[in-house]
């Protein structure tokens, strides 16, 4: 069992502290998280900094923790500019880069980026081939949104033949191409354990049809929690912290978000390694420094 944490993102106009972020990481690595994880929202009033550079300044703040975000909404991107900048992070980490894409789903503002909406799938699966610019010297494609002919991208990233790439799905059709396109399945933070379960069962089912070694596709998922002596007060603050990131209440994400005292924070991660997560992300939505500290101190050891 792997344990991750959050990359501090939610900075309003000049309210950065670079002081602070580099002890948070030096912190972060002292205790023993695997890696750290960003999330990514382009439009929206929430001040959120975009991923890419807050995992490249997290980057030059660490020396061992691996970086990823999930996900990069990567229907949204020209796939070429995606290769460019991931390889290039993963150089400038020495190979700690970790890689998380989705399609989004459909309520996204494709108009917003000049993406047609009617055919998002088929844009976010051809962008993963397109990613070859990773591996081969030269790449010729003729694809529907994209076409390149002996093309090359220097340097390939560090890590051999690529990153890991974790896809995040939520339907039973996107977790059956999770297990034909990547390298992982990553559950969202907004999804109940219960329902994580259902959807790694399908991800078995998919591995086991494709002849892949399940040994060889991660599985993950990222749980809001809040930790406090204060049961009642940890469920309150994050309830509010829930309401802020996504614009509004709902008794589902709630419930899937952990909140209470030691005790009862390791009994809900215990539930989602039960369900089948090998990586678990813990994302505090307040008080990041201390929430990790917590966490560190007096829930996980539980998890062993």
């Amino acid at each position: 069992m792997r344990f991750a944490i959050a990359i501090p993102q939610f900075f309003g106009d000049g309210e950065f502290d670079p002081g602070a972020f580099r002890g948070y990481f030096a912190r972060v690595e002292e205790l023993g998280y695997h890696s750290a994880w960003a999330q990514e929202s382009v439009l929206g009033t929430g001040p959120q900094l975009a991923p890419v550079e807050a995992m490249t300044y997290a980057a030059a703040c660490t020396e061992r923790l691996r970086l990823g975000c999930v996900v990069f909404v990567s229907t949204l991107y020209s796939p070429v500019h995606l290769a460019k900048s991931l390889s290039t992070l993963d150089q400038l980490s020495q190979g700690r880069t970790e890689i998380g894409v989705g399609t989004g789903g459909p309520a996204r503002p494709f108009a917003a980026f000049g993406v047609d909406p009617h055919r998002y799938v088929a844009r976010f699966t051809e962008g993963l081939e397109l990613m070859a610019l990773w591996t081969e010297p030269r790449v010729t494609f003729d694809g529907e949104f994209w076409q390149l002919h002996g093309a090359a991208m220097e340097p390939k990233p560090a890590q051999k033949p690529h990153p890991p790439v974790w896809i995040g799905a939520n339907g039973p059709a996107a977790l059956r191409r999770a297990v034909r396109l990547g390298d992982g399945f990553f559950g969202a933070g907004s999804t109940p354990t219960a329902t994580f379960a259902a959807q790694v069962t399908i991800v078995r089912e998919a591995l086991a049809a494709a002849g892949r070694p399940a040994a060889e596709f991660g599985l993950a998922k990222r749980v809001y929690i809040a930790v406090d002596d204060d049961a009642e007060q940890a469920r309150t603050r994050m309830n509010a912290a829930l309401e802020r990131l996504y614009g509004r209440r709902s008794e589902q994400i709630e419930a899937a978000a952990i909140a209470g005292n030691p005790d009862q924070c390791a009994a809900g991660l215990r539930e989602v390694a039960g369900a089948g997560a090998e990586l678990i992300l813990c994302t505090a939505l307040f008080d990041q420094a201390g929430q990790a500290e917590r966490l560190a101190a007096a829930v996980l050891p539980q998890l062993g």
